[in-house]
């Protein structure tokens, strides 16, 4: 995590607000505490107004990884849909809590379980808001 801005939108912040007051598990993990400051920390805007370069939820990205220099291609999904043979990568996962509010460019630190990951965010290739689904 860094001190830049990460951008959510409105109604993600509502969903993802709604399922981090729930207590399970999980919660005590250092990266879903990060998940929920990161969230009260983000600047909040209309779907509409959400810059295309941001990684959303349902969004779609590819990953650079800096350490290992492989692309990853992940969609960062509610834990219902997750499915990670599929891509499809829980917010709650330490890689998916990581993404959510990034943009083209930005790098990444996060701590998983295997250790440290350095990621850098090459490309966004499927932003709902940007293809004007408002409704996932």
């Amino acid at each position: 995590m860094s001190d830049r801005n990460i951008y959510v939108t409105s109604d993600d912040r509502k969903r993802l607000q709604a399922l981090l007051s729930r207590p399970t598990d999980t919660m005590d993990r250092d990266d879903v505490s990060g998940l929920v400051a990161e969230v009260q920390r983000a600047v909040v805007v209309p779907a509409s107004e959400i810059p295309p370069d941001v990684i959303t939820m349902n969004s779609r990205a590819r990953l650079l990884d800096l350490d290992q220099l492989t692309t990853l291609d992940y969609t960062v999904v509610f834990p219902e849909d997750a499915d990670f043979a599929a891509g499809r990568i829980s917010v709650v996962a330490p890689i998916g809590a990581a993404m959510l509010g990034y943009r083209v460019g930005d790098e990444i630190e996060w701590v998983v379980p295997s250790g440290p990951r350095r990621l850098r965010v090459e490309a966004i290739l499927y932003q709902p808001e940007a293809a004007g689904d408002f409704s996932r």
